[in-house]
């Protein structure tokens, strides 16, 4: 049996799957922000609610809004701040007896729609994350792909390409630099772009649904929002060239994305060939927990190893 964690911002989710991707069991609390510890145990209870339902023991992955530094074995550029620095993974594998493999939220996406979602069987899978904020993750046959420095994907912190004399030098951001994508391309990016234009706090959602009934500034929010994404997706392919690019998050709901980025992408991508198919995330909301989930392969002896 699997166990996937999803350490989000707002909650923690846990599921358990059987060898074939079955759901056997799911649980959702609220993630105790700013505070570690109890973060912590609430992830072991979580874990150990699951195995008293199945009756099962199992690996555990754990998907988080950050990375585990190569060179400390510590949290480090997650937005949930409270993580940084600390040994989350360590700490959670001494309480469980066992070794958790943990793993970027968006690398767990990636992952997850690679192995029985909108990209089941490609070989290169770009997952994006368009919600609250913004980020990526890369899935290479299957498995995650991290990087030497564990920042492969990070495709929030990168700046908007090719930017108007509008967008530079662009919104500073938490990370401290100014213009990063997430900062245009994120559903955030979306409703303040909209603030911006119109003096309306509105929801991505809500301004989506204004612009399919022909307002006009919610129009040309859209638009404008659309050629963005088009933009950050084309400089992937440039770079990535993946096979799939899946889109997940609350952004990701938007149907007309689908109809319109495709013809964007001939616009940035060298040489303008360029049929890179984007669809939305399967498991939807759901696929950072499975992909969490899938960390550990088929037949992994994850018991015969230290926590």
């Amino acid at each position: 049996m699997r166990i996937g964690i999803d350490l989000g911002g707002t909650k923690i989710e846990a599921i358990a799957l059987d060898g074939d991707g079955r759901e056997l069991a799911r649980y959702r609390v609220p993630t105790p922000r700013h505070d570690y510890d109890a973060s912590v145990e609430a992830i072991v209870d979580l874990v150990r609610r699951l195995e008293q339902e199945t009756g099962r023991r199992g690996s555990v992955g754990m998907g988080i809004p950050g990375s585990i530094s190569a060179l400390t074995g510590t949290v480090k550029n997650a937005n949930s701040v409270w993580l940084n620095g600390r040994p989350l993974h360590l700490d959670v594998g001494r309480a469980l007896e066992r070794p958790i493999r943990c793993a970027n939220d968006a690398n767990c996406l990636a992952v997850s729609e690679a192995t029985d979602g909108a990209a089941a069987g490609a070989d290169v899978v770009l997952g994006i994350i368009i919600g609250t904020g913004s980020g990526a993750g890369i899935a290479i046959d299957g498995r995650v792909h991290a990087g030497r420095n564990g920042v492969a994907g990070e495709w929030g912190h990168i700046p908007l390409p090719w930017p108007t004399p509008e967008e530079y030098p662009g919104p500073e951001c938490y990370c401290g630099k100014r213009g990063c994508q997430e900062s245009w391309v994120s559903g955030t990016g979306f409703e303040d772009d909209f603030e911006r234009a119109t003096g309306r706090r509105l929801k991505g959602a809500e301004i989506a649904a204004l612009a399919a009934a022909g307002d006009a500034p919610a129009t040309a929010a859209l638009d404008r929002y659309i050629d963005r994404l088009g933009r950050a997706i084309g400089q992937a392919v440039n770079l990535l060239d993946p096979d799939v690019v899946v889109l997940g998050g609350g952004m990701s709901n938007v149907e007309v994305l689908y109809e319109r980025l495709p013809g964007e992408l001939p616009r940035w991508v060298f040489g303008r060939e360029v049929d890179t198919p984007i669809r939305r995330a399967v498991h939807g909301d759901s696929s950072g927990v499975r992909g969490a989930a899938w960390l550990w392969g088929e037949g992994e002896d994850w018991e015969g190893q230290a926590p």
